[in-house]
């Protein structure tokens, strides 16, 4: 799979059967464009987010992620919210604690772990929603990533949604700049069969901070259509539509789609058949402005990859070590959908930006700041990046040069 993963993959599928259909709105992009291309309306100065607070460095959704990532000068930190059993807003990736905290080393909550369905999908996991915000506090964060440093693995809590806020607040006041938050609801449909639903609590957080209109600093985002309709109908604050996908095929570079990356799971719910893709054509981007002021597509919608191939047509491993991933394919780049969101007064904030070289096409030759330039040329406003040092360098190094 090219794509690390965003959410999780209980069903990760093979590259063989993966759907080629091309996404009509991207336009194909152009093989012979350069690295960087011009768009007809980049952003001034384009946000850096920080996906999960400075995740590259610290175990991700901690107050010490979230500080180090406000130190390396993020516009915006994004906590994702997932509901204890009790009630509170909590910052986890998922409902499921396995991956990010040490539950599963804990013999007193053995017997808390259970599988249900989230998305549709049999899912064996500790789930948030199994424990009291009283026996989270008794965890500690994880280092998510394998490859990255796990030295403060069991070192740091899990914040309540709260503390996220005062600690953006107190950091703002102290820097003389302010520093946004950046939630997602996370699996909204399942956390209301849950009977945990989360838009009142959250909404009723962001009150209690004082920050309920359009110019506060905060975005809502989630993957899910049916609870941002219900947020718009009770706030003026923005919300920003996730565009998700399964995978892009290196063959063709085209977007590929498979359960539970097809669809917002409120439409499978629903009954409401099409592709996440269809939330960017221009008749998805009208739908999609009648209730939010942004849209968040992963970023492969913008820059696919694509893969040299064999005379049997196979990706090539082109620096031959050992693995055929990112680090051998073009990025290939089409400013259709910033253009067309533009011209709809949506924004355009893409996802997720690391420094790991498996992660870089090798177009951007090992050097993270080259990919940032080609999406803050296509005239994206914003980004989120587990490196939010290497984030605001590239970005403040791309705005300099427009001058």
């Amino acid at each position: 799979m090219l794509r690390p993963g965003c959410r999780p993959r209980p069903l990760p599928a093979a590259l063989a059967a993966l759907s080629l259909a091309v996404l009509a709105a991207c336009g194909g992009g152009n093989d012979d464009a350069p690295a960087v291309a011009a768009a007809s309306t980049p952003a001034a100065r384009p946000l850096v987010i920080a996906h999960r607070g400075a995740s590259g460095y610290l175990p991700e959704h901690t107050l010490e992620a979230y500080a180090k990532a406000i130190e390396m000068g993020a516009d915006f930190i994004e906590p994702d919210l997932v509901s204890t059993k009790d009630g509170v807003l909590i910052a986890r990736h998922e409902p499921m604690l396995d991956a990010t905290t040490d539950v599963a080393e804990r013999p007193e909550f053995a017997s808390r772990r259970r599988t249900l369905k989230v998305d549709g999908i049999d899912t064996t996991a500790f789930f948030a929603s199994d424990f009291t915000l009283a026996e989270i506090r008794t965890l500690r964060a994880k280092q998510a990533f394998a490859e990255r440093d796990p030295s403060h693995n069991g070192r740091y809590q899990v914040p309540t949604f709260e503390e996220v806020i005062a600690l953006a607040k107190s950091r703002s006041a102290a820097l003389g700049r302010t520093i946004g938050v950046y939630p997602e609801t996370k699996h909204p449909t399942w956390h209301e069969e849950q009977g945990l639903p989360l838009e009142d609590r959250l909404l009723a957080a962001l009150a209690a901070a004082g920050w309920t209109s359009a110019d506060a600093p905060v975005f809502i985002q989630s993957f899910e259509q049916a609870n941002l309709k219900k947020l718009r109908a009770k706030t003026r604050v923005r919300l920003v539509q996730l565009v998700d996908a399964d995978d892009v095929d290196p063959r063709t570079g085209a977007i590929t789609y498979a359960a539970p990356y097809d669809r917002p799971y409120d439409w499978t719910k629903s009954g409401r058949s099409g592709s996440f893709g269809d939330l960017l054509t221009p008749a998805g981007l009208d739908e999609v402005r009648t209730y939010a002021d942004a849209i968040g597509p992963w970023k492969r919608y913008l820059v696919t990859v694509k893969a040299t191939l064999d005379a049997g047509g196979n990706p090539v491993d082109v620096n031959a070590d050992g693995q055929v991933n990112e680090a051998d394919f073009r990025a290939v780049a089409d400013d259709t959908i910033v253009r067309n969101a533009h011209a709809r007064g949506l924004k355009v904030h893409t996802w997720t930006f690391r420094n790991e070289p498996r992660r870089l096409a090798a177009s951007y030759a090992n050097d993270p700041a080259k990919e940032y330039a080609q999406f803050f040329a296509i005239g994206v406003d914003g980004v989120f990046s587990d490196f939010p040092d290497t984030a605001v360098a590239a970005r403040d190094a791309w705005v300099a040069a427009q001058k």
